[in-house]
């Protein structure tokens, strides 16, 4: 059988299928784009199935996962010394239709799309092809997600099939890895549970993005073929975040979305670089096998297997992501090891603490701004 396909355990149902997105017009807004239904319906019928197993091994698979996802708020806690006292909520483990599912739902809920919203029987159904297929791909190469924005608790996603895949393909130890990459993402759960803010942060950026027009659109189409032939001619930029479709964002956008873009990438880089770090400072107590397993992520990382996969990653700005954990765990590394975790904690108290763009890359200057 295929793992994860359909497959439960305790606490972890499958997800259902996304909200669907809303009208369009001159000037559309991204709910009004996309039909997150049709998106998710189109992302599951072309996602490739997941590796190949037996029955009881996918089972197995599923369980340690869940349980996995609860023991890892133990040592996270500990670390990050943020005391999330709540109680722990379980995680969902997904298959890949399952992933983009969710994925799609939260992108609805999170740009103010409701299954109501739909006027005619064609509205947001081309942006939601497009759509799906990007998340066909993405489901993919995700490992787990925790998203704020849907459930009291916000909602711990692991894919199943893909932890699996990516264990065998590094040959590493699979308790130690499942519980390796449940370290990262429920240190996501803990960042937003000890700062509520932050959801509300990031749904204000994103609501400042959220116009888009046809002129716009259009640009964005004209600049993605232009990369691609840039790409072939060997002549493209060589920051992640002016390339993709998050650098033709930035192209695209006025003054005000770019910034909001900006912090969008920048809380980004800074939650990153936290898990990064959190997983390597829970120590070999915790995961035997923790150098290993991040010696050989990190390779993997930054090799992807065939040229067509190295493009795609590209164009959707994966890239700029794996930049991201490069670049926020160099961050965080130099603050923690300068002042501890303790003070390195303030960087959670609100929007004004958070690093910008000029500190990312100088540390000290944080410190200075924001310690004294």
């Amino acid at each position: 059988m295929t793992i994860g396909q359909g497959q439960g355990g305790p606490g972890a149902p499958v997800v259902a299928d996304g909200a669907a997105g809303g009208s369009d017009g001159e000037r559309q807004t991204f709910s009004g784009t996309v039909d997150w239904r049709w998106a998710a319906r189109t992302g599951a019928l072309l996602v490739p199935a997941g590796p190949r197993t037996s029955r009881f091994a996918a089972e197995q698979a599923v369980a340690e996962l869940a349980e996995a996802s609860v023991r890892a708020e133990e040592p996270v806690r500990a670390v990050t010394g943020l005391l999330d006292d709540q109680p722990v909520p379980a995680a969902r483990i997904v298959d890949r239709p399952g992933w983009i599912s969710a994925a799609a739902d939260s992108m609805g809920q999170l740009t103010g799309s409701s299954p109501g919203d739909q006027h005619g029987p064609l509205t947001g159904k081309p942006a939601g092809v497009q759509v799906g297929a990007m998340l066909a791909f993405l489901s993919t190469a995700i490992l787990g997600q925790y998203d704020p924005f849907t459930g009291p608790d916000g909602t711990l996603l692991l894919v199943a099939p893909n932890i699996v895949g990516v264990e065998r393909a590094l040959r590493v130890s699979p308790s130690d890895f499942r519980f390796w990459v449940c370290l990262h993402e429920v240190c996501h759960r803990v960042q937003f549970s000890a700062s509520p803010w932050l959801a509300g942060y990031m749904r204000e950026n994103v609501e400042l993005l959220g116009e888009i027009g046809d002129e716009a659109t259009t640009e964005m189409l004209a600049r993605l073929v232009a990369e691609l032939r840039q790409r072939r001619s060997g002549t493209a930029s060589d920051d992640p975040n002016s390339r993709g479709v998050v650098g033709l964002l930035r192209a695209t956008q006025p003054p005000a979305q770019r910034a909001a873009l900006d912090r969008l990438l920048l809380l980004g880089t800074l939650l990153e670089g936290h898990a990064d770090h959190v997983m390597d400072a829970v120590g070999p107590s915790v995961v035997p096998t923790v150098e290993q397993i991040r010696a050989a992520f990190d390779r993997r990382r930054t090799r992807p297997a065939n040229p067509v996969q190295r493009l795609l990653r590209a164009l959707l700005g994966i890239d700029a992501k794996v930049a991201q954990y490069v670049r926020g765990k160099a961050f965080v590394d130099e603050v923690v090891g300068t002042v501890g975790m303790q003070q390195f904690n303030a960087i959670w108290t609100d929007a004004d603490s958070l690093p910008r763009t000029e500190e990312i890359e100088e540390p000290q200057r944080w410190i200075s701004r924001v310690l004294g």
